[in-house]
């Protein structure tokens, strides 16, 4: 206080001789009442320092009070994960009991099992152990210790009980009257499409995906189902594929891919193309490529490319393409007539891009090359490299041509002919990518050293 009298004395005089001599301002008064104002605060930052260091001498002392206090809890109140008393403590499906926190991080970070049995989870969802909680809270009471208040587990996907318990409802609900099962799936179809949340759900309860499918194996034949009902179960399992961690849960529950493979030929369009979309999506999976394969999945994806419609043949396609990256299955797209469907779309200029890059992919074996040589695909092909201005288009046409000029010495003529008329190799082995200038230039060293053996001959 007394340095602010003296401040403020020395600024009244500095005013009052500024106002009497315009130009003329007191140097030593000024040097006076800067340094006041410095040891006013330097006294500030002393009090805050003070202040600072009671609130936080205080804080440890009760921290330091409460942790000896809890160090002596019972082993049956700290959490397995954690090791410390539980705040928030919660019943896992193999009846141990896990401070909420500890257990949700475990489980977000995709374990399935139980921490402390090993045990495999039937399901993830968590239950209050109200009675260990009243327990802990009883014994901090009896100790003058305060209750630690729960630790909140930030969920990135946002999702409530309300939520759980709705997600539980309108599962429950496909055992009931159609009436109840079209509006739950109507909901669920919904609600996987527009929050990742509710698709991580799937993954959290084994029983989900088969209650899901309930009226669909409920129906003994195709008639029985309800289109509409069909369309959003299959669109809601398209839906609960896109979430990476489903992807296997999906294809290995096992009437997943039947009633797929059953939409993909008896459904409306719109349920065929989201059937082929889903294969799709879980053939990103090399386990899940060999399991469809294995289960039939390439036939009827092969009659609805055939079948044309717009709205399905590039699901379609996208399945056959990424199925067919597995030696095995590729063997059973040729068997199941994938090269003339292709053939016949690309010489109709349908989805050339894709199903070229099929053909291409396909070239590898030997009866589709065979197959390939029967149907005209030397011309096709031939014809296509000229009318494209698609660089990887023109590379697949080369690759399949080299391949067939590789195993097929009958097509040597075509080829020649083709060359010496319009030189449609050559300008591939000028101008095309660096694969398909290789694969052009291997086809006309071919067709001269078979011409060179013709003339020494």
């Amino acid at each position: 206080m007394e340095l602010k009298k003296e401040l403020q004395r020395l600024v009244s005089k500095i005013i009052d001789d500024s106002s009497s001599t315009a130009d003329v301002v007191n140097d030593e008064l000024i040097d006076k009442a800067n340094q006041i104002l410095q040891k006013l605060k330097q006294n500030s930052k002393k009090k805050s320092n003070d202040s600072s260091n009671k609130k936080f001498n205080e804080m440890n002392n009760n921290t330091s009070s409460n942790e000896s206090s809890t160090s002596t809890c019972p082993q049956e109140f700290r959490c397995p994960i954690s090791k410390e008393i539980m705040r928030d403590p919660v019943i896992l499906s193999t009846g141990q009991t896990y401070d909420r926190l500890f257990i949700q991080k475990w489980l977000k970070a995709g374990n399935r099992i139980c921490p402390k049995t090993q045990q495999v989870l039937s399901h993830t969802i968590l239950t209050p152990n109200q009675l260990v909680r009243d327990m802990i809270t009883q014994w901090c009471k009896n100790r003058g210790v305060q209750f630690p208040s729960p630790l909140q587990y930030s969920d990135e996907d946002g999702l409530t009980e309300a939520d759980r318990d709705l997600f539980l409802s309108l599962l429950n609900k496909m055992s009931g009257r159609e009436t109840e099962q079209k509006e739950a799936a109507r909901t669920l179809r919904s609600l996987t499409k527009r929050m990742p949340s509710f698709r991580a759900l799937f993954g959290e309860n084994l029983e989900a995906i088969p209650q899901l499918l309930t009226p669909l194996c409920q129906k003994k034949t195709h008639g029985e189902i309800h289109p509409d009902l069909q369309e959003d179960l299959i669109t809601t399992l398209l839906n609960l594929s896109i979430h990476d961690n489903n992807k296997k849960l999906v294809a290995e529950t096992p009437m997943v891919i039947p009633l797929l493979l059953d939409a993909l030929r008896f459904g409306t369009i719109e349920t065929r193309s989201n059937a082929a979309a889903t294969l799709f999506t879980l053939s990103a999976l090399d386990s899940n490529k060999s399991l469809i394969g294995k289960s039939g999945g390439l036939k009827p994806l092969i009659e609805l490319l055939e079948e044309g419609h717009p709205l399905a043949m590039k699901d379609a396609a996208s399945a056959i393409f990424n199925l067919c990256i597995t030696h095995e299955n590729k063997a059973r797209a040729v068997r199941d007539g994938a090269v003339k469907a292709l053939l016949n779309k690309i010489k109709n200029r349908v989805h050339v891009d894709e199903l070229l890059a099929i053909l291409a992919m396909l070239s590898s074996n030997q009866k589709a090359i065979e197959e390939m040589g029967d149907l005209g695909a030397v011309s096709c092909l031939l014809s296509l490299i000229k009318e494209t201005n698609c660089a990887r288009n023109k590379e697949n046409c080369i690759a399949v041509l080299y391949t067939l000029c590789y195993y097929d010495r009958t097509k040597w003529k075509e080829m020649r002919e083709e060359e010496s008329t319009y030189g449609t190799l050559s300008q591939v082995a000028q101008n095309g990518t660096s694969r398909a200038k290789r694969k052009a230039n291997g086809i006309l060293d071919r067709l001269n050293r078979a011409i060179n053996l013709t003339h020494t001959a």
